[in-house]
């Protein structure tokens, strides 16, 4: 009998006991590798964290196309057994490629300064301005377009000063407060974006919404909900300035926003007058007393309304006989000209 390549694969595996793991006899010295090093680490070899990978990369300096064949043989194992692979991310390929990393290190200083010098005040100007400032904080990381329109809320928190992104696939990016100031220009980007989704959530529609940004006040927020953590981060925004919540920018125009911001060639958004408004809380109704005979009368008005009107199928139908008639006739006069 003929084995199939996959039989002859299986057959030379290796079974690795104390991980319930089998191993391809190509990956067999890599793998294990990494695994002892996790065990005596005390690391998760499987599934193993992007952070994870790169400090074993960095504790094992080796050639370029040595780490290359370490990462085919952990991504490998991960795959094999139904896990992400840890070493399709950009914390290991910035540490395997050092001129990637400085150019990406360079741009994400350009875009940090440009988000810096975006309003956030104004309207619809300081709208615009918060969204795109934490936008191109986030694609300062090395965060690839797409993973950004796929942040949630949830996805975003501020642990001990720093900015603590967590995408979809579980890579981790942190913005750390400056060591020598203590201050972090992106933890401020992030809760003035994060003011904005919090006081939608208070007062939703952009009647409001203008003339907080026009006149902020102080927005206690509450701790996001399962609902309003599943949101986008990064809705798109319509020159009305409304924000569709279920919907998130696309890459495309994630893209977009980023190389007209870094040509400066985005659109420049001024600020619009706001009529002034004594009160932008949400005003309290008072009570409305029905008398007992209020809905009684309008059941009897909508059935009158129903009989009265029975007819008038017949009539448009008339009507639109009554119309393709004249356009025929309007046909042939035409044709006899």
């Amino acid at each position: 009998m003929i084995r199939t390549v996959r039989e002859l694969s299986r057959h030379n595996d290796v079974h690795d006991a104390a991980l319930g793991l089998r191993i391809p006899s190509r990956y067999r010295q890599d793998w294990m590798l990494f695994a002892d090093w996790c065990l005596a680490a005390d690391h998760r070899p499987i599934p193993a964290s992007p952070e994870t990978l790169a400090l074993f990369l960095h504790e094992h300096p080796a050639a370029i196309a040595t780490q290359r064949r370490r990462l085919s043989a952990i991504n490998a194992v991960h795959t094999r057994h139904g896990y992400p692979p840890p070493g399709r991310t950009e914390t290991v390929r910035r540490h395997l490629d050092t001129t990637r990393a400085h150019r990406l290190d360079r741009l994400g200083r350009l875009l940090l300064q440009r988000a810096a010098e975006l309003p956030t005040e104004g309207w619809p100007s300081g709208l615009f301005g918060r969204r795109d400032a934490l936008l191109m904080v986030l694609a300062a990381t090395g965060m690839s377009f797409t993973d950004i329109t796929r942040l949630r809320r949830r996805d975003l928190r501020l642990d001990n000063g720093a900015l603590v992104a967590t995408a979809r696939t579980g890579e981790r990016f942190r913005l750390p407060p400056d060591p020598e100031t203590g201050g972090n220009p992106t933890a401020d980007i992030y809760r003035r974006w994060a003011e904005v989704q919090a006081f939608l959530d208070q007062y939703p529609g952009t009647h409001l919404l203008r003339h907080h940004l026009t006149d902020p006040v102080e927005i206690v927020a509450d701790p996001l909900d399962a609902e309003q953590g599943r949101q986008p981060l990064l809705p798109p925004i319509d020159r009305w300035g409304h924000l569709p919540h279920a919907q998130s920018v696309t890459p495309q125009s994630v893209s977009m926003l980023v190389r007209a911001h870094l040509s400066g060639r985005a659109p420049v958004r001024k600020a619009l007058p706001v009529p002034p408004q004594d009160d932008i809380g949400t005003s309290v109704e008072s009570d409305v007393i029905l008398d007992s005979g209020y809905y009684e009368r309008g059941i009897t008005a909508r059935r009158r309304d129903h009989e009265a009107l029975g007819d008038l199928t017949d009539v448009f139908g008339e009507i639109e006989q009554r119309a393709d008639a004249l356009l025929d006739e309007l046909l042939a006069v035409l044709e006899n000209l």
